[in-house]
């Protein structure tokens, strides 16, 4: 995986390295592949019994193929597609980006292998395009609670920024993250083995605000091709009156807008209603589900994919004109 022709801008998602870490965490990979005598192309995908899903999980933001752009590439696809129909009945891909046209191609590709696909949003992606700005001139462009909220409590928290892992500050945010409001997660351990093996890249950026010396919020990003990734955030919610979270975020985002000069900020899946703060543009993420209608599996999904349709029809009375009335 790691010789093959990768998306033109690699996200963390898209590398041999972070299926390894998604091998290790008890996923069985079910590498499809297919190459001609110049061009490979690969889905990096799991199954069970009979239905195959992408290799991932929480932690990615997205999936997507690993093909090169083209026509060659799409043969490629499509003939994986093909010899998927061996190893199950139903493939179902997501969260894909439609921005770069992955969503499209994928959809393409097994269609003209024979399958039934149904392609639709399934989650949503908040971004900020930098446009060149300053981190200043971002700021000004913030709601006014979130600038009053930075200026009146900026102050009462030290912030840090370190483009290397730190074993304490890992510790830190994982007690931060244990103790803060959000639901325990599995899997830790991959996530410090990827922020180690993106410190010694030099693509981390893992961030800490301390109030009198005690460590009360931790956030973990990456920086990669002109794109700053927001994985992780947590705060203790013992101190929520600090608004530490709103301080550090501040840091980073002038870290990477100001140092790093990225070009795109990328907050991660999910439509919470604070990151409308401090995004400006929303990107969908598609399911393509298909099906094949060889195999009898695959026929009751299929009625009931069939019976939808006809409920989200219009019917026959709606489609008809209105008589005009004067």
């Amino acid at each position: 995986m790691q010789a093959l022709n990768a998306p033109a801008e690699q996200a963390p998602f898209d590398r041999a390295e972070w299926y390894a870490l998604l091998a290790d965490t008890g996923l069985t990979p079910l590498i499809a592949f297919a190459s001609d005598a110049v061009n490979a192309a690969a889905l990096a995908l799991t199954e069970d019994r009979g239905r195959i899903a992408p290799l991932r999980n929480w932690y990615s933001f997205t999936w997507r193929q690993l093909a090169p752009a083209g026509a060659a590439g799409d043969r490629l696809l499509e003939a994986i597609a093909r010899q998927l129909k061996s190893r199950g009945y139903r493939v179902t891909l997501e969260p894909v980006p439609g921005e770069d046209g992955s969503a499209e191609r994928l959809a393409r590709a097994f269609r003209a292998a024979g399958w039934r696909v149904s392609a639709q949003p399934c989650d949503t992606n908040h971004v900020l395009p930098v446009r060149g700005r300053c981190f200043a001139d971002y700021w000004e462009s913030r709601p006014g609670s979130l600038r009053t909220t930075l200026k009146r409590k900026g102050k009462k928290v030290e912030t840090q920024v370190l483009t290397r892992f730190d074993p304490q500050v890992w510790a830190d945010y994982e007690a931060i993250y244990a103790a803060s409001w959000k639901p325990a997660e599995d899997q830790l351990a991959m996530l410090r083995a990827f922020a180690e093996a993106e410190g010694a890249a030099g693509r981390l950026r893992l961030g800490v605000a301390r109030a009198e010396g005690q460590a009360i919020a931790a956030q973990c990003w990456t920086v990669e091709n002109s794109i700053a990734y927001i994985h992780k955030l947590a705060h203790l919610e013992s101190h929520k009156a600090l608004s530490a979270g709103t301080t550090l975020s501040a840091a980073l985002f002038r870290h990477v807008i100001d140092v790093d000069k990225v070009d795109l900020v990328d907050f991660g899946t999910g439509d919470q209603s604070y990151k409308a703060d401090w995004m400006e543009a929303v990107r969908p993420r598609f399911r393509i589900d298909c099906l094949d209608p060889a195999q009898p599996q695959a026929w009751p999904p299929l009625a009931k994919r069939f019976l939808r349709s006809l409920r989200a029809a219009p019917t026959p009375a709606a489609l008809a004109p209105t008589a005009a009335h004067g």
